[in-house]
């Protein structure tokens, strides 16, 4: 994982070094309505905190010894000073925001996980259910009806669908069953976390009115991803339920749902876990433009705009923390394929 996630931030700061201006001072300061000697004046100081003004390599090397939590002690001129263990990890200053990354991110990242953490379930729940129905009753008008629907959802685009779901569901012209942007309302924050009956009526609470926010979002990121799975389930258990140790439980005198659930059930799920590895990346790349659709100021948002701004410091960062979770989710599925088989171990 250590290598990979060092692999991924030199090809992202190297295609930044590589741009048209590159990474320097005098492109975040070329903008800005400032006297010379102000603007000089912040041309030194990023320069000299940021090393700015040395090669591309010479500045990688200075932002990881920033985010790395053992390293060089930096002051905030820039200068270097005695290594140290216990230095903590330093993300640096948004050049665009004028903040601190790490609090940009602690306010970003529990959005886009929420999102993330209830459409996965939702995903793999329907796909479980419809490719368990539908290999089961191979043939049947359920499995004709939901191949062709599971196609046809597939081959939707994301933000075509999303543009869809605000125009028919969340327009006054038509049915305004849910709200347009965001993850919650202003009046929500001030209300009690569950819903309950007050003195003017039915008061929905915190946890209904985020809930209600999220159905048209969490829809519009899920419906490709367990169109796909339901496929996968749909073809793994059709060809575990003719196998040979299918056969042999048959023969024991196990009941059919027994023989399903117990023996193919847990076989066809290996390939669903191997699957599982890839969709939180897919999830985080697609939630870029959910995000924006619904203006939902998550990892999505933040990374589109840290991208414009030529904000180095923002983008290495959201690079890291994806990147991060991205392995952490093929480390699950490694273990998840322990849980599902048992024959399967790390030495």
């Amino acid at each position: 994982m250590i290598p990979t996630l060092l692999g991924i931030t030199v090809l992202v700061f190297t295609v930044m070094a590589m741009s048209p201006g590159g990474i320097s001072a005098q492109t975040l300061v070329g903008g800005m309505d400032m006297k010379p000697q102000e603007k000089q004046a912040l041309l030194n100081y990023y320069n000299k905190r940021y090393g700015l003004d040395k090669p591309a390599p010479l500045q990688y090397l200075h932002w990881l010894n920033n985010v790395l939590p053992i390293g060089f002690v930096m002051d905030e001129q820039g200068n270097q000073g005695e290594f140290s263990f216990t230095k903590g990890m330093d993300l640096g200053t948004s050049f665009q925001y004028g903040r601190p990354v790490a609090d940009i991110l602690a306010e970003r990242i529990p959005i886009t996980l929420l999102l993330n953490l209830v459409t996965i379930p939702v995903t793999y729940l329907i796909a479980i259910f419809v490719g368990m129905k539908s290999a089961t009753h191979r043939g049947g008008r359920f499995d004709v009806g939901m191949g062709m629907s599971m196609l046809a959802l597939w081959s939707i685009p994301t933000m075509l669908a999303g543009v869809l779901l605000l125009g028919f569901f969340a327009n006054i012209q038509h049915f305004q069953w849910f709200p347009t942007s965001g993850i919650s309302s202003r009046e929500a924050l001030d209300m009690p976390f569950l819903p309950h009956w007050g003195a003017t009526g039915f008061v929905r609470g915190f946890l209904l009115d985020r809930l209600w926010h999220l159905v048209l979002p969490v829809l519009c990121l899920s419906y490709g991803g367990f169109a796909a799975l339901a496929k996968l389930t749909r073809t793994s258990i059709l060809e575990n339920l003719h196998s040979d140790y299918a056969r042999t439980a048959r023969a024991k005198g196990l009941a059919e749902q027994e023989v399903l659930w117990r023996h193919v059930f847990r076989n066809s799920l290996l390939p669903l876990i191997t699957i599982s590895a890839g969709l939180l990346p897919s999830l985080l790349a697609g939630s870029l433009i959910v995000e924006h659709i619904f203006s939902i100021d998550g990892m999505g948002q933040l990374a589109v705009e840290a991208v414009k701004g030529r904000d180095r410091e923002l983008v290495l960062s959201i690079t890291w923390v994806s990147g991060f979770l991205t392995l952490i989710g093929y480390l699950l599925a490694d273990f998840c394929y322990t849980l599902a088989d048992p024959r399967v171990s790390y030495d």
